[in-house]
């Protein structure tokens, strides 16, 4: 039987014993319905490897449940949550909506002009985007899902159906959300849609109205930008560290400035693919909760987290009525198989199942059946861990050929996640030659212009390693060095460490 992963984030460095750190994690889940009655907890070793703790942490920490009778233990059977809880777990206060008081539907402003994705000519090797390789799709298991989809739910999955998304597809969402990211997730608070950027529009469709001010990240990603316009928002870009989003900036622009949402990458970051550090995420979430303003978490990629523990959503805080999440399961699959989701504070839902009504109320019912059936037999957790493993071994390739073949003309570190890597480009190296001159070598990459907000020149470029294997990433960066070699032969020297505290970009405030 297929089981997700528990996340639990434990902090060796509070005065906390870990033993209970983890009891209080295990009780906050059960007691706000993630963990719900009856479900097996992971088993003592299972959850010691995972966690890299004792096994003896992992036994104090259920014992501890167990005397809170939140827990029970069968002989030979494992620990499960209470059946029936106690009285005190049944229940959690509901958090107050502070979002849910100006649901407005407006179109204006204008949009920039955003990147597409090019594909390369005939030969040429593609290392300039971030996709998930086409090649690693489980289209097999897709086509039997599908087939056992239709054969068994039949006219349900071609007639009428909730805009929200399919049940089934919307339950076992909530199941990974809730166990992988700790968001207290239901079938009524979570929505299916059909990209993330579907997502995005609807949520700014609901929340926004003209002229209202969403700050971004300074480095980010233009769709998004672009969605955010249409619904006639005013942008207003904020630095980008290796910390994540200066969250210190923006509170100086709340003092003189009122904002109504923040748009944010928390987790790899796009296009740095850094990690927003825990004290800013927690200062984040306060000033939203003081100064009202919406907090949009984007979590893009997920999935792909290859070192260090897990990292989770902001919105698996506590007293988070202000967040409002949005995935996606595209970087899973492919792009053509773009299935996002939205998941929401009650109230918000509400205004978002409105708008997706009205809108777009036809969800591709059969793919969602089918998706759900992957989820339910297994299949597409064990395909992520294969991608995930896949991914991992690329980002090394494109790390080691890097190093091997560029030398000194790039500064980054090695990324703990996401599918990309975030490079600083010798300041003596003209990118927009370069990336031309590759184009005739037959290796596809720009600078990071596209991904600037005002769009100036920088000296970064952003490298996938996702869609292409270990052999084209080698072939593509030997390309690299090939077009930079008759540009400039002095830019290749022996590698250098990167700078303390360099992830790849220029952590100094001049980036707003």
């Amino acid at each position: 039987m297929r089981r997700w992963a528990l996340t639990i984030a434990l902090d060796p460095q509070r005065e906390l014993p870990m033993f209970l750190q983890l009891a209080r994690a295990i009780a906050d889940a059960i007691r706000e319905g993630r963990l719900r009655a009856g479900e097996p907890l992971p088993g003592t070793r299972e959850l010691a490897e995972q966690l890299r703790v004792n096994r003896n942490t992992i036994v104090a920490g259920y014992e501890e449940l167990a005397a809170e009778g939140l827990v029970q233990t069968r002989v030979g059977g494992g620990t499960f949550v209470a059946s029936p809880l106690p009285p005190a777990a049944r229940t959690a206060a509901p958090a107050k909506d502070t979002l849910a008081d100006a649901p407005t539907y407006a179109l204006a402003g204008s949009i920039h002009a955003t990147p597409t994705v090019k594909l390369p000519p005939p030969g040429s090797l593609m290392i300039a985007h971030s996709l998930p390789d086409t090649r690693l799709f489980p289209a097999e298991a897709l086509t039997r899902a599908f087939r056992r989809a239709i054969l068994q739910r039949g006219r349900s999955l071609v007639g009428y159906a909730d805009p929200c998304g399919h049940h089934h597809l919307r339950e076992e969402l909530a199941s990974m959300l809730r166990s992988t990211r700790a968001l207290p997730a239901t079938t009524d608070g979570l929505m299916v849609t059909r990209s993330l950027e579907q997502g995005i529009d609807l949520v700014a469709r609901m929340l926004l109205k003209p002229g209202d001010v969403v700050a971004v990240e300074a480095f980010g990603y233009p769709p998004a930008w672009s969605v955010l316009r249409l619904a006639g928002a005013q942008l207003m870009p904020l630095p980008v560290d290796d910390q994540g989003l200066n969250v210190e900036a923006l509170e100086d622009a709340l003092k003189h400035q009122r904002i109504r949402a923040v748009f944010v990458t928390p987790h790899h970051q796009f296009p740095t693919t850094c990690v927003m550090s825990p004290a800013r995420r927690e200062r984040l979430a306060a000033l939203a909760t003081t100064h009202r303003f919406a907090i949009i978490e984007d979590d893009y990629d997920h999935e792909f987290h290859y070192a260090g523990k897990p990292v989770l959503p902001i919105a698996a805080g506590q007293d988070r009525a202000n967040v409002i999440y949005i995935g996606s399961l595209s970087n899973l699959f492919a792009p053509g198989i773009s299935t996002g989701f939205i998941h929401a504070p009650p109230a918000v839902f509400e205004h978002l199942a409105h708008l997706r009504a009205a809108s777009d109320p036809r969800s591709d019912v059969a793919m969602e059946c089918a998706i759900a059936e992957l989820f339910e037999d297994g299949e597409l957790l064990r395909h992520m861990r294969r991608v995930r493993r896949t991914y991992a071994a690329r980002r090394d390739a494109l790390v080691a050929a890097l190093r091997r073949h560029l030398g000194s003309a790039l500064h980054f570190r090695v990324p703990e996640g996401g599918m990309g890597l975030w490079a600083h480009v010798d300041e003596t190296i003209p990118i927009d030659r370069w990336s031309e001159q590759g184009e005739r070598a037959g290796v596809q990459f720009f600078g990071a212009r596209r991904y600037d907000f005002h769009q100036r020149e920088q000296p970064y470029l952003r490298l996938g390693f996702s869609y292409l294997d270990e052999s084209e990433l080698e072939e593509a960066v030997r390309r690299m060095a090939r077009a930079l070699a008759e540009l400039s032969p002095r830019s290749l020297k022996p590698a250098r460490t990167a700078p303390p505290g360099m992830i790849g970009h220029d952590p100094q405030p001049a980036r707003t």
